[in-house]
């Protein structure tokens, strides 16, 4: 019988699910979660309680204990689905610790944590991961393929557009993402799968790169042209009912279970005000890119628009694609 590939998980937040049920249900012939930790004891112990209710018995440790939890349970692979900015906290530690990593995206937030991973990576000689799980759907397979064909022949230049609408572009708004010190914007946090995609697609890597980004839409500005003049911090609190983009957490049985019921344990609300002006990051962002085999693209990300989707044209010596 092939021994099972022992996982522990770091970071509990709603990401957290498809990495941790994954591992318990459809992979579970070859695969086990031995280990949970997080700063918030309440989603701890659901977690363990959800996993006990699939018949599997799970460790649940402190974050500061994340050591104790690797020499407890030996695993293979550690799962960092933590807040950006700690990512490389965990990675580094993981590996030194003599374990492979898979993690979120992005795998970090600034080029020192980068490369500190990548030294740490080079030393240890273990595996890090980064879920660009973009690159595995059928339409950007085919797209890569198509291009690999030569059919529009040689690559010279991309339009990529991006566009984020008022129910998921406002959610990064009200959560942690909202601040640069946790997500780095969302150039680094969302618009890394999209540079990802690029970069597989042309096989090339950016040379120079040209990036502005605003805040122009969920400002204090916009919320009083709406007349939400009574606001305050947080939808559960704010008496402005009418507000588009309220969120009612109490009503939302997955979001009430994992943030609200567990507030008490580390003070984190999920239903911040969209419009507050504690907010650092952009929600417009335009790029021009060079890429090293000379290609070039201009880019654009939009959190406010009607709809949400992309358009990419890319545009060769014998042709364009449109996508």
């Amino acid at each position: 019988m092939t021994k099972k590939k022992r996982y522990v998980q770091i970071g509990l937040g709603g990401r957290s699910a498809m990495y941790f049920y994954a591992v318990l249900s459809e992979y579970a012939e070859t695969s086990e979660m031995v280990g949970i930790s997080d700063i918030n004891r309440g989603r701890m112990q659901l977690a363990v309680d959800r996993a006990h209710a699939q018949g599997v018995e799970v460790k649940a440790y402190p974050a500061h204990q994340f050591d104790a939890m690797i020499a407890d349970n030996k695993p293979d692979v550690v799962i960092v689905t933590t807040k950006d900015c700690f990512h490389d906290q965990y990675i580094v530690r993981a590996m030194e610790l003599g374990c492979d990593v898979i993690t979120e995206k992005p795998m970090t937030t600034d080029d020192e944590k980068c490369q500190r991973i990548i030294n740490t990576q080079r030393e240890t000689g273990q595996n890090c991961r980064v879920t660009f799980n973009y690159r595995y759907s059928p339409p950007r397979t085919q797209m890569k393929a198509i291009l690999m064909s030569g059919v529009i022949g040689d690559i010279l230049s991309v339009d990529f557009h991006w566009l984020l609408d008022l129910h998921h572009g406002a959610d990064y708004f009200r959560r942690w993402h909202r601040n640069k010190d946790n997500s780095g914007g969302l150039m680094v946090h969302k618009a890394t799968h999209h540079f990802d995609l690029i970069n597989w697609w042309l096989s090339s890597v950016p040379e120079s790169v040209f990036a502005q980004g605003q805040r122009r839409f969920y400002t204090p500005k916009t919320a009083d042209r709406y007349g939400l003049t009574n606001r305050t911090e947080r939808c559960l609190t704010c008496p402005e009912d009418q507000c588009r983009f309220r969120l009612d957490i109490k009503s939302n049985s997955g979001l009430k279970e994992l943030y609200l019921d567990n507030e008490v344990y580390d003070g984190y609300f999920r239903d911040r005000c969209v419009f507050s002006e504690l907010i650092d990051i952009e929600d417009n962002m335009n790029l021009v890119v060079n890429y090293q085999n000379g290609v070039k693209m201009s880019y654009s990300l939009n959190a406010f628009m009607p709809w949400e989707g992309y358009v990419v044209s890319i545009n060769g010596t014998k042709g364009r694609i449109e996508h």
